[in-house]
């Protein structure tokens, strides 16, 4: 069946057709449009194209509907950390060693498992193996993460963060002792050209990125800071800290190795956690914000590096 009909003008000619359907469907990713394409569900005069295609005047688009895949899934019962719940969305605080949706490594233990175990109310946007989730932690990074229970939702959210309508604040130990009270870091991000499992800071293929930073403590070994996140890419807060000399303590993607001259104290992760959420619902459109308490790796990890207590 038949979802969207475009004709195109003057004005679109020798747009890419993926760029075109994500302007016109604000409420998808470029990504989601992409895989659209790639799945035969748009055509180009009774004809499927390539993303790259480039549009002609009087080219007509046809957007069919994605029928939803049967999920090939199962419920995994995994303890969640519930901050909020409503008939449209769950707010969880994700712990620390919990990859978010499935990967080839691990299709059992995931958040997408303990949600299906949780509810049977998920929007199927995401596709079939990311039921409800609209965004993603790294696996070893806790912290808020808002999920999904219908599609009408689920198309809200992606909106708000692609537009950059949500807060996201996080709170990082950092290895060294930063030399300023608050900052802005400015650099793109794109893939690492010598490393394809990593991201880092480049001019190249690369895509804006802004975090903002504020010291909340420091001294001679350790830093410890809030971040604001205003764009939202691959490994962005990991890649920009290591960028500036500062890496996440326990980081050993991008150089948080803990030196074990510095402490006996073993950290299994990079310290870095999703501590405020706010975005406006989806339904209501009231202004929501969510806070995730410190899990208790983090506040050791403060204990045994910092004075003050947290």
């Amino acid at each position: 069946m038949v979802d969207k009909k475009y004709e195109i003008n003057d004005k679109s000619k020798n747009m890419r057709i993926d760029k075109f359907l994500a302007n016109k469907y604000r409420n998808y990713s470029r990504s989601y449009v992409q895989k659209l394409i790639d799945g035969n569900y748009v055509k180009v005069n009774d004809k499927v194209v390539k993303n790259s295609y480039k549009l002609k005047i009087g080219d007509k688009i046809k957007v069919y509907e994605k029928e939803n895949e049967e999920l090939d899934l199962k419920p995994f019962d995994i303890s969640l950390d519930i901050i909020y719940e409503d008939e449209n969305i769950l707010v969880v605080n994700k712990p620390y060693n919990l990859l978010v949706h499935p990967s080839p490594q691990e299709k059992k233990k995931t958040l997408v498992n303990a949600l299906l175990h949780y509810t049977d109310d998920l929007s199927g946007i995401g596709g079939v193996k990311r039921p409800g989730i609209v965004h993603r932690l790294d696996k070893n990074t806790s912290g808020a993460i808002v999920v999904a229970k219908d599609d009408k939702s689920h198309r809200n959210l992606v909106k708000q963060f692609k537009n950059r309508e949500t807060k996201k604040i996080y709170r990082a130990i950092t290895l060294g002792k930063i030399k300023y009270i608050d900052g802005k870091i400015d650099a793109p991000i794109g893939r690492d050209k010598n490393n394809r499992t990593k991201m880092a800071v480049t001019k190249k293929n690369s895509k804006k990125a802004i975090t903002h930073f504020e010291t909340i403590e420091k001294n001679d070994d350790f830093s410890y800071l809030k971040l604001k996140l205003e764009t939202g890419r691959t490994h962005q807060i990991r890649v920009h800290l290591a960028y500036i000399g500062h890496p996440v303590l326990g980081d050993k993607k991008y150089g948080g190795n803990l030196e074990k001259s510095i402490i006996d104290e073993k950290v299994n992760r990079q310290m870095l956690h999703s501590y405020k959420l706010g975005f406006y619902h989806p339904i209501i459109d009231n202004w929501m914000e969510f806070t995730a308490e410190l899990p208790s790796d983090f506040s050791k990890s403060l204990s045994n590096f910092f004075s003050k207590k947290y």
